[in-house]
């Protein structure tokens, strides 16, 4: 007989039994509101083996593609075989602990418990009351921008939403003490379409429109549900939503058609309004309603506003979390993702430009990579002959996440086990080698490929949008990572492949989730959210791609090497 399996869990399989029945019996949270009619589509999981033992696809699962199906429509039909399974909600690493503006080289201060390390925080009890938010209190009586929209209800609430395109990351806040009752995450459920924003775009153009949307809404709706279920509050207190999230993130959200972002000039449809004079700001503001949030009818939805192109509202955060336009001298922020932004300020001028990256320094095209799920090797060292390494909460590994994989090509490269171009030396034919052997983990030439291409998009934004200054970027008198795989990142292995610029790591500065600060921090002060509007505005974009010498920077930031100055542009 043949089992079906999560996270170790073992049950044997019985012919007609659906994958939910199997979740319900292994206490595995998976979301569903139709009652598992197969409408609602919320609950997709991931078979990660043993998908030929269930029923072919549904009607109702059109939409998915393998390994993905609807747990509610998956049948069991051949019970000799060997199934295993995991929701799309598993829990991230994310912080939350908040910002924390702390050199790379700096001991870092204490956060809670398991802070940073699991999918959500206790009570965070940051202090200080909001500036001038847009929701108030009056007597008994809430107001929105003065005008009132309910009666007090013992709290006014405010949420901060970070919608990364791999992981989502919330803070719910009380906008009279400005305290941050609770910060979660979980994994973006979008992933069923593809694990970069260019999938998305396409899949959203596509016949299921609109899945996309539906799958993003109904995971805040769930964790929201579950923030009122462990802190006694109610959906209704909470009066206005702050999004951030890169352009094709925050629009799919708002139901907004990122056709434009996905061929040239990748302009979104908001951008292209603003440039042509017809909105006054690319943010973006709704009622909950028409976008399924079961929050206060009356509240509002903001969307943080865009800088151009992919450069998205998430960076527009965490100008607001680093407050650059207070920033002396060459100044960089580098926010590193699927999609990776780059902005610099030098003399008051600001430059921004975004890099697609691509999935494999969170988990894709890397054959045991993995995003900072429990078991992610999240650091190595060549020790003895042999690696060692650390995982995400202490257990066996299954894989290496981001952190992990810069330190493996530089501990490689350290050791004279990798050449810059990513051959190996102990074997030039070999196409991979063994790096937890006892576990079956391996590191190939196409993995390093992979890595060495979506480094070099780094490296290009960082090389050009500093010569467009006037400068290199190793010239810069103050580095700012941002995001939460910046933050674990070894900043010597970083540089030591070209990754970052060799800058001293006094000048480093890591922000942690300032997405998610610089979201606070509009739900607390209208004067921050203009400012920020305003700002943003001043920002220009480059198109890396359009630079002469792009081609040859990026050849060069494929090197496995330390990042150098390139050749000043002609003319």
């Amino acid at each position: 007989m043949g089992t079906i399996s999560h996270d170790g869990e073992v049950r044997a399989l019985v012919r007609g039994k659906s994958v939910f029945d199997y979740a319900d019996e292994l206490a595995v949270r998976v979301a569903t509101s139709c009652g598992r009619a197969g409408t609602c589509h919320e609950c997709v999981v991931q078979v990660d083996a043993g998908g030929e033992a269930l029923c072919p696809r549904t009607e109702a699962e059109r939409f998915l593609s393998d390994p993905f199906r609807l747990a509610c429509q998956a049948v069991v039909v051949d019970p000799a075989a060997e199934v295993r399974f995991a929701p799309l909600r598993r829990q991230p690493r994310v912080l939350t602990e908040g910002f924390s503006a702390t050199p790379a080289g700096a001991a870092r201060p204490a956060g809670p418990a398991g802070a940073g390390c699991s999918g959500r925080s206790g009570q965070q009890g940051t202090a200080g009351p909001a500036a001038d938010p847009a929701v108030t209190r009056r007597g008994d009586g809430v107001y929105l921008d003065g005008e009132r929209i309910d009666r007090y209800h013992g709290r006014l609430l405010g949420l901060a939403v970070d919608v990364g395109t791999t992981t989502v990351a919330m803070e719910l806040i009380d906008l009279e003490s400005g305290v941050t009752l609770q910060v979660s995450s979980f994994g973006n459920p979008q992933t069923f379409a593809g694990s970069d924003v260019m999938n998305r775009v396409s899949y959203d153009g596509g016949e299921f429109r609109g899945e996309l949307q539906a799958a993003i809404v109904s995971g805040i709706n769930s964790a929201i549900l579950d923030l009122g279920r462990e802190l006694g509050t109610k959906r209704r207190q909470i009066y206005e939503v702050a999004i951030a999230g890169n352009s094709t993130m925050r629009d799919l959200l708002f139901g907004e058609d990122v056709q434009g972002l996905g061929q040239k000039p990748y302009k979104s449809r908001i951008e292209n309004q603003f440039r042509a004079g017809e909105r006054s700001t690319t943010a973006l503001a709704s009622p909950p309603r028409p976008l399924g949030l079961t929050i206060h009818p009356q509240a509002r939805v903001y969307g943080l506003p865009l800088i151009a192109s992919h450069v998205g509202a998430d960076t527009a955060a965490d100008l607001v979390a680093m407050d650059l336009a207070a920033q002396e001298g060459l100044v960089m922020l580098v926010d590193v993702g699927t999609n990776t932004e780059v902005v610099a300020r030098r003399e008051g001028r600001m430059i921004a430009a975004s890099c697609p990256a691509g999935p494999a320094f969170e988990g894709g095209l890397v054959g045991y990579g993995m995003p900072a799920y429990e078991g992610a090797i999240e650091r190595l060292r060549w020790r003895g002959g042999a690696f060692q390494y650390r995982t995400i909460g202490g257990a066996a590994p299954v894989g290496i996440c981001g952190s992990g994989l810069i330190d493996l090509l530089a501990e490689l490269r350290r050791h004279g086990k990798m050449t810059a171009k990513g051959v190996f030396t102990h074997d030039r034919r070999a196409r991979e080698l063994a790096v937890v052997p006892e576990y079956g983990i391996t590191f190939s030439r196409r993995d390093a490929s992979n890595l060495a291409q979506a480094k070099a998009a780094n490296y290009c934004g960082q090389t050009i949008v500093a010569r467009e200054l006037g400068v290199a970027p190793q010239e810069v008198d103050r580095l700012y990572l941002a995001g939460g795989f910046a933050n674990y990142v070894d900043v010597a292995s970083a540089i030591e492949i070209g990754f970052l610029p060799p800058v001293d790591k006094a000048r480093i500065v890591k922000l942690g989730n300032a997405a998610l600060r610089g979201c606070r921090e509009v739900l607390l002060s209208v004067g921050k959210r203009r400012a920020l509007e305003r700002l943003v505005a001043e920002i220009e974009h480059v198109e890396l791609e359009t630079a002469p010498d792009f081609f040859e920077i990026f050849v060069d930031g494929c090197m496995l090497e330390p990042m150098r100055a390139p050749a000043a542009r002609d003319g």
